[in-house]
């Protein structure tokens, strides 16, 4: 298992990453060309060794539900082999026939939801945020509109046309 210091000074060498220190002595490594919405490359990295690297595009590795692999027993083969394909992956536009956030249609700042049940939720952007309310009660909050739409349709929710 690599130490901390070992997987910062790996992540480190890709010039086309951003430090990011985060809370707790965390840190995270951003990938600003990046041709999609997400751009955090390496996500949490503890000082206890542990940490997470996104792999949402890729087939081949375990991913939880926000498309990231925890790196805590990575070699550093594995773990530049990982970085190498999610720079990679990330650098490539969607193809034509996937929709891309360029090509879909833009979200308005408040926009209503609802499933099978009759259930409704508005979904608003404030503060560069996106925000989930049922009622009055907020539900979640998002960083893009990406997230919440994936979100809203894992949930079974469509969006009502005004």
């Amino acid at each position: 298992m690599l130490t901390f210091q070992q997987k910062i000074e790996i992540l480190d060498s890709y010039p086309q990453l951003q430090r990011k220190d985060v809370s707790l002595g965390r840190v995270n490594y951003h990938y600003e060309g990046s041709q999609h919405d997400k751009k955090t490359v390496a996500f949490h990295l503890h000082p206890n060794g542990n940490g997470y690297v996104y792999a949402g595009l890729l087939k081949g590795y375990p991913t939880d539900d926000k498309g990231l692999v925890n790196i805590r027993d990575f070699t550093e083969d594995e773990l530049r082999r990982l970085l190498d394909a999610s720079i990679a992956s990330l650098s490539e536009p969607l193809p034509e026939a996937a929709p891309s956030a360029k090509k879909r249609k833009r979200l308005a700042a408040e926009t209503n939801w609802v499933n099978a049940k009759g259930e409704k939720l508005t979904l608003k952007a404030e503060d560069d945020l996106w925000y989930l309310y049922s009622g009055l009660s907020l539900e979640m909050a998002f960083e893009t509109p990406d997230e919440a739409r994936e979100y809203l349709a894992e949930e079974g929710f469509s969006q009502i046309q005004d």
